[in-house]
């Protein structure tokens, strides 16, 4: 083996050295690729050891998918200069702190939208038109001894909300509106050259919606951003749809809704525990549930690769970055 002279840092061996940062549950399923081209330090790997010195050289990480980047992680890489995430939203980052390092910091950008998008939509069908109660109704046996199943509703012409008409909210709005529904939203700021009314709080934007459709970011602000008077404004035939963050929602009041009748129902794809979901939505035929799985397709895992490939090596050629956030 080499001394270990010869690992003190990457300048002195003209190696370009990869931080990867990961929840040990992730792995790392670009491993074989990376090491083409980067010599990667995996501090969950300790098959090389030689690499362990240079942690304090580090000058870029990779963090995969929602992996938390907290001051106390920077602490461990003073060097570090640049976050290449591959993960949807950017509230597992502390970005006050990376600026206040003078850390950059991309994220997936365009990567995930149209699947998420994608899904977004189907939940809201699935909800309406109530697709998987009724496949619960056939595999139970209840077609033939209870005859009738209980009606969906109509998709068209519903009046949908979207909360966050970001790359993800646009696109739900224009799929929707092909199905002939009249779409409204809630910013940050009303964007400008879109035809889609806005409201300047999501509460108004409850008061005239059927459905409302989260999309936003998770922030200080938006934190259950949807509790006991949004869904009271919604109504008792109102439907949500969360693809953004399950802290958006306060749960525990969502569930007493939906227990109570209070509102239509929910096509939730994202929680505030994950991966714990509450009991209590289980038994509910008008409530859909997925496991945090809207963007998950091999063309979305495609479309990130090719955006954090770019990233890694824009940064070392000194290059601009792609979806900084």
């Amino acid at each position: 083996m080499a001394s270990s002279n010869q690992y003190q840092s990457p300048e002195t061996t003209n190696l370009r050295l990869l931080l990867v940062h990961r929840y040990p549950s992730y792995g790392n399923p670009f491993l074989s690729k990376l090491q083409t081209r980067y010599r990667v330090f995996d501090p969950l790997d300790e098959s090389d050891p030689s690499l362990l010195p240079l942690s304090g050289s580090v000058r870029v990480m990779l963090c995969f998918g929602l992996t938390p980047v907290t001051s106390e992680t920077l602490d461990k890489y003073p060097n570090l200069e640049c976050i290449v995430g591959t993960g949807a939203g950017y509230d597992h980052f502390d970005l006050a702190e990376c600026r206040r390092r003078g850390i950059r910091v991309t994220g997936a950008g365009d990567s995930f939208s149209e699947d998420a998008a994608d899904f977004a939509v189907g939940l809201l069908i699935d909800v309406l038109r109530r697709v998987s109660a009724a496949d619960r109704f056939v595999r139970a046996g209840s077609w033939p001894v209870k005859g009738i199943f209980p009606l969906g509703s109509k998709v068209g012409g519903k009046r949908v909300g979207i909360v966050g008409l970001g790359s993800i909210g646009s696109r739900i709005g224009k799929r929707l509106e092909a199905f002939g529904c009249s779409i409204a939203y809630t910013s940050k700021r009303m964007k400008p050259n879109v035809s889609f009314r806005f409201h300047s709080n999501i509460h108004d934007l409850a008061i005239n919606s059927d459905v409302l459709i989260l999309c936003c970011a998770l922030t200080k602000e938006t934190h259950h951003l949807v509790g006991k008077e949004v869904l009271t404004a919604l109504g008792k035939e109102g439907i949500v749809i969360n693809v953004g963050r399950g802290a958006l929602i306060d749960e525990e009041e969502l569930v007493q809704f939906l227990k109570r009748g209070e509102i239509g129902g929910a096509g939730l794809d994202v929680y505030e525990n994950e991966p714990h979901v509450p009991k209590e939505l289980f038994g509910l035929d008008n409530v859909v549930l997925s496991p945090h799985a809207a963007v998950i397709t091999p063309e979305s895992f495609k479309a990130l690769e090719e955006l954090f490939t770019y990233n890694l090596e824009a940064f070392f050629s000194n290059k601009p970055l792609r979806a900084q956030i």
